[in-house]
């Protein structure tokens, strides 16, 4: 039986909770400005669904590895979770965005903190600089956790495989998203380049490769990997598509972000791409013009998000939401899991991509 979602979260946050402990205390006896710069790591790490922390652990116990009996899982998954938190650190930092999850994000908040001091040089190379050192070490603290889970399968080759693939995949998928959004593309082929950028950063680390990594350490076979690929990186896609979608139209106090905020990051997206190929010349160059820009206004803003509505491309999406649902539920009926454990996953798919509760 697969251990419910409630006691893996505790789990977690309670790893999380001892490695910030630790760390905060080993950095102070360094210098008494260290608490500083842990700050923004344990409010980044504080909380939150653990998606992927539930994925790793899943994908563990369905690999037959057993929690009870093999302690350092919850390592794992809290140390999956802290690489996560790195990456929205630098994520924010690229995308500009100033806020995460209706907090200032770590990048504005070192600024912001810089220029009410009074402090020399540029507030904004302060607050970006710190904030890249902050996810740095953010991310040395995952690797140290994933380090020192115990489990005896850390240098199998398929574990080390499965570990390079979530760290450096997502890597790739980040520059393609900035090379995107940088680089002058065709509207007929931001659909394609947003669709790889959509799987490579977020579908395929989201979802794909923590329930991967987790059955490779528990020592699961070929076969039973491959069968959490094809569950995951559909759900993961529409996982995705779904964030997408309240990135323009969600309501901010549930999403932590202005509404429209993706479009105001000029981010192309499927979403994005499928409208501009429903749209016609005028509107199309119009939309792609006006995608991120600093100047765009309200009514703009208005006009672009009732241009993807109107075009269809909304409906397009939620369409193509539910085929990679329905993929990832093919895939879920031909893992054979117990009635019990199947019923799980399937509430956690519906939690990601129905966004029920």
């Amino acid at each position: 039986m697969l251990s419910p979602a409630v006691k893996i979260v505790s789990a977690v946050n309670a790893a999380i909770d001892q490695v910030m402990e630790e760390r905060a205390k080993a950095l102070r006896a360094l210098s008494s400005h260290a608490p500083r710069l842990m700050e923004p790591i344990v409010r980044m790490t504080a909380g939150g669904k653990r998606t992927r922390a539930l994925a790793t652990w899943w994908g563990f116990e369905i690999g037959q590895g057993s929690s009870a009996t093999t302690p350092g899982i919850e390592r794992i998954a809290a140390s999956v979770e802290l690489f996560h938190a790195a990456a929205l650190i630098h994520d924010d930092i690229i995308d500009g965005s100033e806020t995460r999850r209706g907090m200032p994000a770590v990048h504005a908040e070192f600024r912001s903190e810089h220029r009410a001091a009074g402090a020399g040089g540029s507030s904004e190379r302060y607050g970006v600089s710190a904030a890249v050192i902050a996810g740095d070490l953010c991310l040395s603290l995952s690797e140290q956790l994933y380090a020192a889970s115990g489990l005896p399968t850390l240098g199998d080759a398929r574990v080390l495989a499965a570990h390079d693939e979530f760290r450096q995949e997502v890597m790739l998928g980040q520059y393609l998203d900035l090379r995107l959004e940088a680089t002058p593309v065709a509207a007929a082929d931001i659909e394609a380049a947003a669709l790889e950028v959509l799987t490579l950063k977020s579908a395929k680390y989201s979802v794909e490769q923590p329930f991967v990594l987790g059955a490779a350490l528990a020592g699961a076979p070929a076969e039973l990997l491959e069968g959490l690929s094809g569950f995951g990186l559909p759900l993961g896609r529409a996982f995705q598509m779904r964030d997408d979608v309240l990135g323009i139209f969600g309501d901010p106090a549930v999403t932590g972000k202005p509404a429209g905020d993706d479009l105001v990051e000029g981010k192309k997206t499927v979403l994005v791409g499928l409208a501009l190929e429903a749209l016609d010349r005028q509107e199309s160059d119009w939309f792609l013009a006006r995608l991120g820009g600093s100047d765009l206004t309200p009514q703009e803003l208005s006009r672009m998000t009732a241009l993807l509505r109107d075009s269809g491309a909304l409906g397009a999406l939620e369409a193509r939401i539910d085929a990679e649902y329905d993929s990832a539920m093919a895939a879920l009926d031909l893992l054979g899991l117990d009635p019990a454990d199947d019923r799980l996953l399937r509430t956690y798919a519906r939690q990601l991509v129905r966004r029920e509760v």
